[in-house]
């Protein structure tokens, strides 16, 4: 059933096209919890709070079916997609496979001229984070990686990593506002460009593991165990009674040593 409750939706400031504006609206509201998962949605029952017609509100809505993060109900609405703790934690890992090597490599390639506007970036995610407004801060921070990931002058990477961003939920991200909590994450960012930026790749990488292990964790949950510089997908296997036998048969290498071999692969070119 279509759900008839309040929804907590502010009514939108149009600053790109008004088809982009409520796609981000509704997608932050999404990531944080605002729109609940697995609930039915109408597109005139979004429309309202938001300021808007029912027609933008379809548009932006056809984008996040694309994004994986609803899908259409014929004829009723759009169903917020729902994703377990074990998605989340599985999404976070791939993105830390991927975004961690992507900024090892950029890392001493980002021309020193470009690096005020990124920081006045990092300064602006910052900024809505103090204040409280998650909204923007989602929009920024989506922006700031997506802007660093170009360096990499891969599209198909972009597009993953984006597309995988989008997939994360961030169920605590307001009482991590009250806390103060996030604006301390926030901080990284600004520190991620000054390893950038004096060509420190390990720390560059190491800090973007832990930048998005909070994803999985501080963000999503509100606590975590530890800021980790290892890699979830290590850690898990690693964990795991699953895979022994393939440990055992596939390679003598214990899953560090796996993981410094990959790090040394990725950093020299040679294949494993």
């Amino acid at each position: 059933m279509v759900v008839t409750s309040n929804i907590p939706l502010a009514s939108i400031h149009q600053q790109k096209s008004l088809r982009s504006t409520v796609t981000e609206a509704l997608r932050s509201a999404i990531l944080v919890g605002d729109l609940e998962e697995g609930r039915l949605y109408s597109a005139p029952q979004l429309a309202e709070p938001l300021g808007v017609s029912a027609t933008p509100v379809r548009e932006a809505m056809v984008d996040l079916v694309n994004e994986g993060l609803v899908v259409s109900v014929k004829n009723k609405g759009f169903r917020v997609t729902e994703v377990t703790d074990k998605d989340l934690r599985e999404i976070i890992a791939v993105r830390q496979l991927l975004e961690a090597p992507a900024v090892r490599a950029i890392t001493g390639r980002i021309p020193k001229s470009d690096f005020p506007l990124l920081r006045e970036k990092a300064d602006e995610l910052i900024k809505a984070g103090a204040r409280g407004d998650l909204r923007s801060y989602l929009t920024l921070d989506r922006d700031f990686h997506a802007a660093l990931l170009q360096y990499t002058r891969n599209t198909q990477l972009e597009q993953i990593c984006t597309r995988l961003r989008g997939r994360t939920r961030l169920r605590a991200l307001r009482s991590l506002v009250v806390e103060g909590t996030l604006h301390e994450s926030s901080l990284e960012h600004m520190l991620l460009l000054d390893h950038l930026e004096s060509g420190d790749e390990q720390k560059a990488y190491e800090l973007t593991l832990q930048h998005l292990g909070h994803a999985s964790q501080l963000w999503a949950r509100g606590k975590e165990e530890s800021g980790s510089t290892r890699p979830l997908l290590f850690a898990d296997l690693e964990a795991s009674d699953v895979l022994p036998s393939f440990q055992t048969a596939s390679s003598p290498m214990g899953d560090c040593q796996l993981e410094k071999a990959a790090k040394t692969s990725f950093h020299s070119g040679t294949p494993l």
